[in-house]
């Protein structure tokens, strides 16, 4: 039964809270906009979303290495980069009842969508969280929670050029936590002023962008289709016209995603040129220019940047997978997540509680621990509804134990999709779930 996209977004945000994937953060205490905390299966998700990236950025790949940077810098950093003057907001506020403040390229007209008054004239908003280093909190100390990762890996090139056997081309991939003073974030985890980034600077010889740049549009895309298992129909690329391009950016390309409050932006990929390494090499008076060995030139890299949000593709997965149907005149509802990123990708589940069927179900389980992400579903209820359980959280294949495993040895795999069964034997179960997975 295909969903309407306008209920679609409230569907996932019940649904999460509902299974345990994502939480308000501190909601007990009311919470705080743009914050949110994941639970057991929503941490599961986003950790195999992370692991993925970096098998396919970096652990597949002979020209990528990683970095973890952190997250405070000197203030000098975000100065060189311009985020301390270029990375603002246009801010309105409402000066009528309800005060509240508003992205003014996201408001039409001069009155508050809140409560109707009026709206004050626009004003810069810098986006970047400020705190302090030290004890004295006075102007020397200042300092700000980054707001993406890219510039530790621009900060640090050197030192990955002079501590590793890397050549121009190469790649410095980084996952991790950023900051954005969102004024108004929304639609879920779409905006939120906490996430984790996951960028990749990867360094060629100047004017040698074009080709690097189109590999990486090409890839990126590849990645969502053919191994998260996203919707090709719902995704789009997208080029900025230069007159909207940001200051560092020679061109860029979004990989948009179909979303219920229409297309949005889901990985930046940004020809960077060597505007970054320029300005730190300027800002800090250290020579940043790589020696080719090749060609006995010395040169500033240029850059091309693939970024997204783990929290991104998070919400984009379960908004594409989500899905309702009936099964034996049921309804149910089912996340069809490709089995690379389902937070449980199999379930084993006793037919009864018997306790020789549970011996029987925890060998089972320890049997495919290890390589499979397993659960253990010995809960209350009738077969049925546990199937719908995991079907909810996207499960994509439950292992029955009968009473007849009692006997041959054999359990049944349930097909998520399809709802299918069929009998494998316990010692070629794990095979059989590979070849079912691939």
């Amino acid at each position: 039964m295909p969903v309407s996209r306008e209920q679609l977004m409230d569907k996932i945000v019940a649904l999460t809270k509902r299974r345990g994937f994502l939480y308000p953060s501190s909601e007990i205490y009311g919470g705080i906009s743009g914050f949110y905390d994941y639970g057991p299966y929503g941490v599961a998700m986003k950790r195999a979303i992370r692991d993925l990236w970096w098998r396919h950025m970096v652990e597949l790949r002979d020209d990528v290495v990683g970095l973890e940077s952190t997250l405070i810098m000197p203030s000098e950093v975000w100065a060189a980069s311009g985020h301390l003057t270029n990375f603002v907001d246009p801010l309105r506020q409402c000066l009528g009842e309800c005060k509240k403040r508003w992205r003014a390229d996201h408001v039409l007209g001069d009155r508050c969508p809140e409560c109707g008054g009026p709206l004050d004239d626009a004003r810069m908003f810098n986006l970047m969280f400020k705190t302090h280093v030290g004890p004295v909190e006075d102007r020397a100390s200042e300092v700000y929670l980054r707001p993406e990762t890219a510039q530790g890996m621009f900060v640090d090139f050197k030192n990955v050029v002079n501590s590793t056997r890397v050549r121009v081309p190469f790649g410095i991939a980084q996952q991790g936590r950023a900051f954005r003073n969102e004024i108004t974030p929304g639609n879920f985890i779409f905006r939120v002023r906490e996430f984790e980034l996951m960028e990749m600077e990867y360094f060629v010889r100047p004017h040698h962008d074009e080709e690097a740049f189109d590999y990486w549009r090409k890839e990126r895309l590849r990645w969502y289709t053919d191994v998260l298992g996203v919707k090709r129909e719902r995704l789009r690329m997208y080029d900025h016209p230069k007159e909207s391009l940001s200051h560092y950016s020679k061109q860029t390309t979004d990989i948009e995603y179909e979303f219920p409050f229409g297309w949005g932006e889901l990985e930046g990929i940004a020809n960077r040129t060597d505007f970054d390494l320029t300005v730190h090499q300027e800002r800090s008076k250290q020579d940043l220019t790589y020696m080719d060995p090749e060609t006995n030139e010395r040169y500033l890299p240029w850059v091309i940047e693939p970024a997204v949000g783990a929290d991104r593709v998070l919400i984009t997965l379960l908004l594409d997978a989500y899905d309702e149907d009936v099964v034996n005149n049921e309804p149910r509802v089912v996340l069809r997540l490709h089995p690379n990123v389902a937070p449980v990708q199999v379930a084993v589940v006793p037919l009864s509680k018997k306790q020789e069927l549970i011996d029987v179900a925890q060998r089972v389980q320890q049997s495919l621990r290890g390589q499979f992400r397993v659960e253990y579903d010995q809960t209350g209820g009738n077969i049925g509804r546990r199937y719908r359980r995991q079907d909810e959280i996207g499960t994509p294949f439950c292992i029955t134990v009968d009473f007849d495993t009692l006997q041959d040895e054999a359990v049944t795999i349930r097909l998520r999709d399809t709802t299918e069964q069929e009998r494998v034997k316990i010692a070629a179960l794990p095979e059989r779930l590979v070849t079912l997975t691939s």
